[in-house]
C-alpha cells in the first residue's frame, strides 16, 4: 500500500469535518496545537492517538496542506461566530448571576473572588 493511499484511509470525512479514522478527533484539533508549535508526540499524547493515526494526520495535512488550511480557517471563522452569539446570549444572565449575593458561609472566599477578577480585569485593560 502506498504511502498516499494509507493517509486517505486514515482520515475521514465526518460532519464535524476531516477527521481521523477511528476517533472523533479531527485535523482542525490537531491544527490548533500544530499551529501553537506543540510537537507531534506532544499531540499524540494529548489525543492518545496511535503513532499510525498520528503519522497518517500529520502526513494528510503535509500533503495537502492549502486545502486543510483554508477549512482550518473556515472552521475558526466559525467557532468565533458561534461564541460571540453565545456571548451576547448569555449577556444579561450572566449579569444577574454576577449581581447575586455571595452564598452563605462562604463570603470571604466571595470577596477574594471579585478582588482576583478585578485585578485581572484591570491587568486585561492596562494590555489593550
Amino acid at each position: 500500500m502506498t504511502r498516499t493511499s494509507k493517509t486517505q484511509s486514515a482520515i475521514i470525512r465526518t460532519e464535524r469535518g476531516l477527521t481521523i479514522a477511528g476517533t472523533r478527533i479531527t485535523l482542525y484539533d490537531v491544527m490548533d496545537y500544530l499551529t501553537a508549535q506543540y510537537p507531534p508526540h506532544f499531540i499524540q499524547g494529548l489525543f492518545n492517538l496511535t503513532d499510525e493515526q498520528i503519522d497518517g494526520a500529520l502526513a494528510y495535512i503535509e500533503e495537502r496542506r492549502v486545502e486543510v488550511e483554508a477549512e482550518y480557517q473556515i472552521v475558526l471563522k466559525e467557532a468565533l461566530e458561534i461564541q460571540k452569539y453565545w456571548e451576547e446570549r448569555n449577556r444579561e444572565r450572566l449579569a444577574q448571576i454576577a449581581k447575586l449575593p455571595p452564598p452563605l458561609g462562604r463570603e470571604a472566599a466571595w470577596e477574594k473572588l471579585q478582588q482576583h477578577k478585578a485585578r485581572l480585569q484591570t491587568q486585561l485593560n492596562s494590555q489593550a
